[in-house]
């Protein structure tokens, strides 16, 4: 069967697209979510949508970081907001330098002395992509030793980063997808086999992706379908998925390493 092509979308609508799903659980952005779905299914922006997404301070400071770095005036450039969500050779142009800068000046004076868990990262080859963000920058990996509270820590990392699937059957506002989720077994975050699994393309007919079809590759965050993706796009975001699960691997092999010889 033929690649359907995604048509391309502007910049701040792809960003309301992949910022929707954790906005709408109350992480990120303004209390607004149900003005960020809209803005996302009208498809374009008066200035409100760009207003909504300085808002997130998760993200926007690598949508400019990425902008500055390789030499794009807007955040929300389309290629600025692809590559953090999904990835693009765009992102091995952020030398390292610019990478821990940001962190330094976002994270230095909050975290004190743990500053160095986060330019473990930088340092190890993490680059401004959001599977950073979730498995180097956030603390739910340092949560799967706890045998208490691994089980919520290992959803909320699967939930939240950008995975991808494809879609095995249409449901209304329903999509059956095939996808891997995250697995721990207590030693090795990983990719577990494909398994389907359910997620929501739309509400009482009205979505942000427009129609997907059996065969297509979407990206997901948390529940949400957010794009069609082409098989180039798919490699990258494994790609940039993989390379960031490698980094919080050697960081818990090296954890483990003065236990072992106690």
């Amino acid at each position: 069967m033929a690649e359907r092509r995604p048509g391309a979308v502007p910049g701040p609508v792809l960003f309301a697209r992949y910022a929707f799903a954790p906005n709408s659980h109350g992480y990120c952005g303004p209390a607004d979510s149900g003005g960020l779905f809209e803005y996302g299914v009208a498809g374009r922006d008066d200035g409100g949508l760009r207003a909504m997404a300085q808002q997130f301070a998760g993200a926007w400071p690598y949508l400019q970081l990425i902008a500055g770095a390789t030499g794009l005036a807007d955040p929300l450039d389309r290629r600025v907001v692809e590559a953090y969500w999904v990835g693009s050779p765009r992102l091995d142009l952020v030398s390292t330098r610019a990478v821990g800068d940001s962190m330094e000046d976002r994270f230095r004076a909050v975290t004190g002395a743990t500053f160095s868990t986060l330019t473990e990262g930088v340092l190890a080859g993490g680059v401004p992509h959001h599977s950073f963000a979730v498995f180097c920058i956030y603390p739910y990996t340092g949560l799967l030793t706890d045998g208490r509270k691994a089980p919520h820590a290992l959803t909320v990392l699967d939930r939240c980063r950008i995975r991808w699937g494809r879609v095995q059957a249409v449901q209304g506002d329903q999509v059956v997808v095939e996808s891997q989720p995250l697995s721990w077994d207590g030693r090795t975050l990983q990719l577990g086999p494909p398994v389907p699994e359910t997620v929501v393309q739309s509400v009482d007919g009205v979505g942000m992706v427009g129609t997907v079809q059996p065969g297509d590759w979407v990206s997901l965050h948390w529940e949400w379908v957010c794009d069609r993706l082409t098989e180039r796009q798919v490699a990258r975001l494994r790609h940039y998925s993989d390379r960031h699960l490698a980094i919080v691997n050697d960081r818990q092999t090296r954890s483990r390493v003065p236990a072992l010889l106690d």
